[in-house]
């Protein structure tokens, strides 16, 4: 059994000892704590949190425990029961909330789950709030409402919806080009909540043929839930019995997007947010942020564009805040994740949908061959492991040194920028590993790159 409690949130397998994994003591902990610092620092004075979980076995259970330590709080909760992790940010918004915690563990395996905590605005909490969170916690410095003071719980199914709307509503997709080009969509929903939602809005853009693959929403995963490619073969041969024309794939939160091309191959989960961004920035001009470990792609097309690109460190709430303090018109991940903020600040699979087929209506090409305007860059992830008492950031200090005559960004890790490629180490939160990450215009330029630096860590160490 798992359980890691970081700044970010708290996930963990289910069940186990009480010390050991996500189990219904642990939900209590960290949901009251997460409600006494809402308590305290929200100035919003709704009293609701919004609650919404993604299809995983364990998400009834752990709803009906977050709820209840809600309400023992004193907090209303607005109980959206399934719901994708950008619809409860959404929802939060909408209801001027206080906040709102999504149980997903996103890619993780069904045996997972996770509290993801957001803050009045819909966004996830930053590092500093999610330490004041643990402190909480770990301390149980936590009271419990009176009778007089109970919390009730307001189920609403009515936020699907109101999301599909404000995707519709939104300037930039045009719902009668993509009507008018007649395109035949297959979709893999991994048996979670993309399976009730991803149809919906489809249909609601003009799409009238469509392909569903694993769209029941029962938890049990079909396959490896995380939308890479060699997770994805059903959909690839789909797209050629079907004969359609694009396929879009999300994971069981619907917040990261891959998108399969007409004859079966993968367009690149990084490639995402890089056709979104020129779909967009030739309409929106304006600059871009993406983390450090994404793809030279978004740098290309947004000077292309005559913008401004800007790195942010791993993780979406390091995105968001670059993206505000840059008054970013278009970013994300390149894990699939695009964030508009025209919708809002949060990676959304339906928003990407959106944009990225009005972008393919608007070009009359195939998937294909807008894939194929666009840099081509391949990126290698490996990793090396640390004897234990290792200091990684004397390791990582020592790379810096060895590579001071290039372009380096050390904001999370360590960034080794070449004239034509680029390498990326950073630790993991984890466990005792260098991930390295690595780009270059081919596969094995790119491996050998990274080939080169774990080389180059294994003698330092």
């Amino acid at each position: 059994m798992t359980l890691i409690k970081s700044i970010s949130g708290i996930r963990g397998t289910i069940g186990g000892a009480p010390d050991e994994g996500l189990n219904p003591l642990a939900i209590v902990k960290f949901v009251s704590a997460y409600a006494t610092f809402i308590r305290k620092n929200s100035n919003v004075t709704s009293n609701k949190i919004v609650v919404g979980r993604d299809a995983r076995i364990s998400g009834l259970m752990v709803k009906q425990i977050v709820s209840g330590t809600l309400t023992g709080m004193g907090f209303d909760v607005i109980d959206l029961d399934m719901a994708t992790t950008p619809t409860t940010e959404y929802a939060v918004a909408a209801e001027r909330a206080c906040g709102g915690i999504i149980l997903t563990a996103s890619h993780n395996p069904k045996e997972w789950n996770a509290l993801k905590l957001l803050n009045c605005h819909g966004e996830f909490l930053n590092a500093e709030e999610g330490r004041q969170i643990l402190d909480i916690a770990a301390e149980e410095r936590f009271t419990f409402a009176g009778i007089n003071n109970i919390g009730e719980v307001f189920p609403t199914d009515s936020y699907k919806q109101k999301h599909i709307e404000s995707v519709l509503a939104l300037e930039l997709v045009d719902a009668e080009a993509i009507r008018a080009a007649g395109f035949r969509v297959a979709i893999d929903a991994v048996n979670s909540v993309g399976g009730i939602v991803i149809p919906d809005l489809l249909y609601a853009l003009g799409v009238r043929e469509i392909f569903k693959l694993h769209c029941a929403p029962h938890g049990n995963f079909s396959h490896n839930p995380e939308p890479l490619p060699e997770n994805l073969t059903e959909i690839s041969e789909l797209m050629k019995q079907a004969k359609a024309d694009v396929g879009f794939v999300v994971d069981p939160d619907v917040d990261r997007l891959a998108i399969v091309c007409e004859n079966g191959d993968m367009f690149g989960e990084e490639y995402t947010l890089v056709a979104v961004s020129d779909y967009v920035l030739s309409h929106t001009p304006g600059n871009t942020v993406s983390n450090l470990s994404s793809s030279r792609a978004l740098r290309d097309i947004t000077l292309a564009h005559g913008g401004e690109y800007h790195a942010a460190a791993v993780g979406e709430v390091n995105v968001v805040a670059q993206m505000k303090k840059t008054n970013a018109v278009i970013g994300g991940e390149g894990n699939g994740g695009v964030i508009y903020p025209a919708a809002h600040y949060g990676r959304d699979a339906l928003v990407g949908i959106a944009l990225f087929l009005t972008h393919l209506a608007k070009k009359k090409m195939k998937t294909s061959e807008l894939r194929a305007t666009y840099p081509s860059y391949y990126i290698s992830k490996q990793k090396v492991e640390l004897t234990q008492g290792i200091n990684i950031d004397a390791v990582l200090e020592k790379v810096k040194e060895q590579f001071i005559s290039y372009d380096i960004t050390d904001i999370d890790g360590v960034k080794i920028d070449f004239p034509d490629k680029w390498v990326h180490l950073r630790k993991s939160n984890t466990e005792p590993v260098i991930r390295i990450y690595s780009e270059a215009r081919s596969l094995g330029e790119a491996e050998e790159l990274g080939g080169r630096l774990i080389r180059i860590i294994n003698e330092i160490s």
